[in-house]
Order: structure tokens, then C-alpha cells, then sequence
């Protein structure tokens, strides 16, 4: 019997050992003057967002929503205290003023600190900290500027071309038909990527189980469980997930990419071959060669282009290994396939069920044509396109890719809210920035849920708040790809209108379902028919 308590009593300190170290971080927020969040063990306020209960949009508006009339409030991103800033000049203060403070990202792809060969993600520029962070986006920079879009618009262009043909080809034998957007355009976004990142041609609306966009599909599934598993693991136990060497993407997937872009570099560096491409520019990149040109920009870039910082600018530059050319390329890959056809998903449904936008829209692209007289569309051309700036500024309002971005704190910063409200954010703890809710906030966007393009006109853009508006994020930590990404889907859309009309059918849901999880995306698909314009 004495035995039996003995291993009791062992058993139950272990577990009150195990429960405090689980929730001892639980009482962070009761000295500060804001509210906050109640937490559980290891999933802290995000069990619902972790789970897949809900969309991950709706888990930010919510969270929003509660806490309206506040500037920041509290929750806890799994083990990890977070303070949520719902106030746009906060925002900018944090992110860019401040920004020494707040120089890395959360370490949920992996954590950079850990050097392993199959910790791709790890390695990746979102995932890079302090002075390795700061030297690689110097040395990537250049490779994004408006003089390398045009480097590589071309090839933007002849891919779409022959997307687009084979749609006309379909519609030639039977007419009218209804498509599922997202897996149109994540051909369509695969194909661009392959051959503007890895110098493939593919074509996978014609070719639909090649090897490229099933390894790349499968790589950007998070919601299997065992992907969720693994997102959790380097944010809860990094060292064990660095030790066993446990990517967040597949071993399957890592290695296919992994001799792909390898191959791809050892084959031009030894015949010679240079192509206006993405791996070019890391070749430059990696021999310290590409440098930053000065821009003479003759037309005014999108309005949802972010700009480079003092610190992308900078001459510091770092000469990357064969492990960071592959990851980032990995992350170009994973960053441009998702995003971009999300976007092209949201345009297209929101043309179909608006089809004054669409007409008015399709009009700019015939002007433009005509200007161009039958040649292809050009870079300079499409930055001239300023209603089709103006619809891509509204679908990346009303559906951003990322609804919330983070910052890791990492040094003590003293939270000014004004009027007397101060506090101390800690090193360790993190800041997230609502995305979506700002976005949908009627304080900054009258009429949030209506579609309007208007919003970003030359009369009206002047009065949008920049901390309001982050579909590429804020300060020097923004999107490196936010050029690229709005050539892409700016391409597609003047090619696909200019051969159909988006319009909504009976499979078409209004409003469209969210899945649950972190893929923004609509849970039953959407569904849009593409009819075929007559020829002029």
C-alpha cells in the first residue's frame, strides 16, 4: 500500500509539475492595463483556429469584434502571449518606426536557429532572424525590384498565353462551362511559378497530374493533421523537431524540390545557360553579383505594391549556400501558388456577381489592346491599367490572402497607447496584426462588404490609413514578392477577360462558405462559368 501512494504521490507531482509549466505564462497579462483572453494548456486562445473549427478570417473577425473600442487586447498564440493591435497608428508605430523591436517573425515554419539540411522552411526569408534576416533580404531585394519584373514579364506573359488558349480551345468544342476557380487558377499560378522560378514549362491545365503541381499541391495542404502536428511542433519543441530533422513540408515533397532547383543551377552553371528567371537571379544572388539598380519608374506602381526599406536597399550583402538558394526558392514557390490563386479565385467571383465592375473593367483591357495594336501586354502597360489597379486594391481588401501577420518582440518595448495607458511588451511575447478585421472595419471602409472599386480611385485613395491596409503586410518586413504577385494575377485577369466573361451560375455560392482552418478558401469551391467573348 505504501508502495502504491508512493508511485501516487510521484504520479500526481509530476503532473502538477507538467500543469504549471503549461500555464505558468497564463497570468501574463493581469498587470496590464488591457483586456485579454482566457488561455487553456498548450493551446492557450487559438484551440478553435488550431482544431479547425472555424475559418481562420471569421477567428480574426471575431476576436475583432470583441474587443471593439480597444487598441490592443491580450490572448496567448498557443504557449506564446500575444498582444492583438486593432489601432492602425500603433500598428505603423510597431512596424515601422519601431521596427528594431520587432524584427522577426513568430517561428512557426521552423526556427532559423537550427541548422539541419532538411530544414528547408527554416531556412526560408519569412523564417530568418536578426542579422541573417537582415543580410539575405538585402541580398534577395534586387531580384524584386520593377526592373527585374520587366526582366521576367515575358515569361509571365507566354504562360498565361498558352493557359489561356487551351480554355478557348475547351470552349470552341463545347461552349460555355462552368469551372472551379480554384483549381483553375492554381494551375495557372503553378505554371507561372515553374517556369518564372524554376525554368519549367509546364502546362497543367492540359497536363493535369504532372509531377511539378502534384508535389507543389501537396506541399501546401496544411490542413492535413499531420502538417498541423508538425506547425506545432517547431513553435512548442524546436530543438526536437531540428534534432529528428522534421520539416513542416513532407520529406517527399523537400527532396523533390530540392534536387529540381539544385539540377536546374548545376546545368546553367556549366553550359552556360542564363534565362530571365528567378534561379538566375539567385545565381547572381549567390555570388554576391546582384546588386540594386537605380529605378527610373515612368508609370505609378499599384497601389498595393509595398516598397522596399532602408534595410532591402542596403549594400550588405550575404553569399547564400546551395540549402538557402533551394529554400528560397521554396518560399517563392509557396508564397506565389497560394496567394496568387486565391486572389484570382476572389477576382473572379467578384466580377461574376458584379458585372458592372467587370464591364467597365473589360473596356480598359480592349483600350489597351488597341493601344498595343495586337502585340502582347507589356509591364509598362499594365502598371497604365488603372482600374484594373483599382479592382485588385478592393479584392485584396475584401479578401486578403493572410488575414493576420505577426511580429516577435525582441526587445522590451514600452507600449504608448496615449492617455496614460502605458505598459511593457516583453522580449519572447509576439504582436499580431489584425489583417482582415482592419480591413472590414466601416471606421476605415464605409459599406465594408461591398465591392467597391471606387474606393481606390485617384480622388479617393488618398484618404485610406496605411496601417488599415496590409494585404502585403508593413515595414521593412513586408512582402518581397508584392511586384511579382500583382503582375501575375493582373496578367492572368487581362488575358482571361479578354477572352470570357466571368459569369455566376447555379453552383455559384453568394456569399460564399468559408472552409475551416487556415486556408482561406471557399469549403464547396467556386464555381464560375466562363463564356466565351466574341471574337472582334
Amino acid at each position: 500500500m505504501e508502495v502504491n501512494l508512493f508511485y501516487f504521490g510521484v504520479l500526481v507531482a509530476i503532473l502538477g509539475t507538467l500543469y504549471y509549466l503549461l500555464t505558468k505564462k497564463h497570468g501574463h497579462f493581469l498587470d496590464k492595463p488591457i483586456p485579454s483572453m482566457a488561455a487553456k494548456p498548450i493551446l492557450g486562445s487559438v484551440s478553435d483556429l488550431m482544431l479547425q473549427r472555424v475559418p481562420f478570417s471569421t477567428f480574426i473577425q471575431t476576436l475583432y469584434d470583441k474587443y471593439r473600442g480597444v487598441k490592443v487586447f491580450g490572448l496567448f498564440d498557443m504557449m506564446t502571449p500575444t498582444y492583438v493591435i486593432r489601432d492602425p497608428e500603433l500598428i505603423k508605430q510597431v512596424a515601422v518606426k519601431d521596427f528594431d523591436h520587432f524584427a522577426d517573425h513568430v517561428q512557426v515554419f521552423g526556427n532559423s536557429s537550427y541548422d539541419h539540411p532538411n530544414l528547408l522552411t527554416g531556412k526560408t526569408l519569412f523564417s530568418l532572424t536578426g542579422l541573417r534576416w537582415k543580410t539575405m533580404r538585402a541580398t534577395l531585394s534586387p531580384a524584386f525590384t520593377g526592373s527585374k519584373m520587366r526582366y521576367m514579364f515575358e515569361l509571365i506573359v507566354e504562360c498565361t498565353e498558352r493557359a489561356v488558349r487551351y480554355y478557348e480551345k475547351n470552349a470552341l468544342k463545347s461552349g460555355p462551362k462552368v469551372y472551379e476557380m480554384k483549381d483553375v487558377f492554381s494551375r495557372f499560378a503553378n505554371d507561372v511559378i515553374a517556369t518564372c522560378a524554376f525554368g519549367l514549362q509546364i502546362e497543367s491545365s492540359r497536363d493535369r497530374d504532372n509531377e511539378f503541381f502534384v508535389n507543389g499541391s501537396k506541399m501546401l495542404d496544411f490542413s492535413r493533421p499531420s502538417v498541423m502536428l508538425r506547425i506545432m511542433g517547431h513553435q512548442l519543441v524546436p530543438w526536437l523537431m531540428a534534432f529528428f530533422g522534421w520539416d513542416v513540408i513532407d520529406e517527399q515533397q523537400n527532396t523533390y524540390f530540392k534536387t529540381l532547383i539544385l539540377d536546374a543551377i548545376r546545368e546553367r552553371e556549366h553550359r552556360g545557360i542564363v534565362r530571365p528567371d528567378m534561379i538566375n537571379l539567385l545565381i547572381q544572388a549567390k555570388k554576391g553579383t546582384l546588386k540594386h539598380q537605380q529605378e527610373n519608374e515612368q508609370v505609378p506602381e499599384g497601389f498595393a505594391t509595398v516598397q522596399e526599406s532602408e534595410v532591402g536597399t542596403s549594400s550588405v550583402t550575404t553569399v547564400m549556400t546551395d540549402v538557402e538558394m533551394v529554400a528560397q526558392c521554396l518560399i517563392f514557390f509557396l508564397a506565389g501558388f497560394d496567394t496568387v490563386s486565391t486572389s484570382l479565385l476572389y477576382a473572379s467571383y467578384e466580377l461574376a456577381i458584379n458585372p458592372e465592375v467587370q464591364q467597365k473593367l473589360y473596356d480598359e483591357i480592349q483600350n489597351t489592346r488597341t493601344a498595343l495594336n495586337g502585340k502582347p501586354l507589356t509591364y509598362d502597360a499594365m502598371q497604365k491599367m488603372k482600374y484594373m489597379d483599382m479592382v485588385m486594391s478592393e479584392v485584396l481588401r475584401m479578401w486578403p490572402p493572410a488575414p493576420s501577420t505577426d511580429r516577435l518582440c525582441t526587445k522590451n518595448y514600452v507600449m504608448d497607447e496615449g492617455n496614460g495607458v502605458k505598459y511593457t511588451i516583453e522580449k519572447g511575447t509576439s504582436v499580431w496584426f489584425p489583417i482582415h478585421a482592419l480591413h472590414h472595419d466601416p471606421n476605415y471602409y464605409p459599406q465594408p462588404e461591398k465591392f467597391d472599386p471606387e474606393r481606390f480611385s485617384d480622388e479617393r485613395k488618398g484618404s485610406i490609413n496605411a496601417g488599415a491596409y496590409l494585404p502585403f503586410g508593413i515595414g521593412p518586413r513586408n512582402c518581397i514578392g508584392s511586384r511579382f504577385a500583382l503582375a501575375e494575377v493582373k496578367t492572368i485577369l487581362y488575358y482571361m477577360l479578354g477572352s470570357f466573361s466571368f459569369e455566376r451560375c447555379s453552383k455559384t455560392e453568394v456569399p460564399p462558405v468559408l472552409a475551416k482552418g487556415f486556408d482561406v478558401i471557399p469549403a464547396n469551391g467556386m464555381h464560375i462559368e466562363f463564356k466565351p467573348r466574341p471574337k472582334k
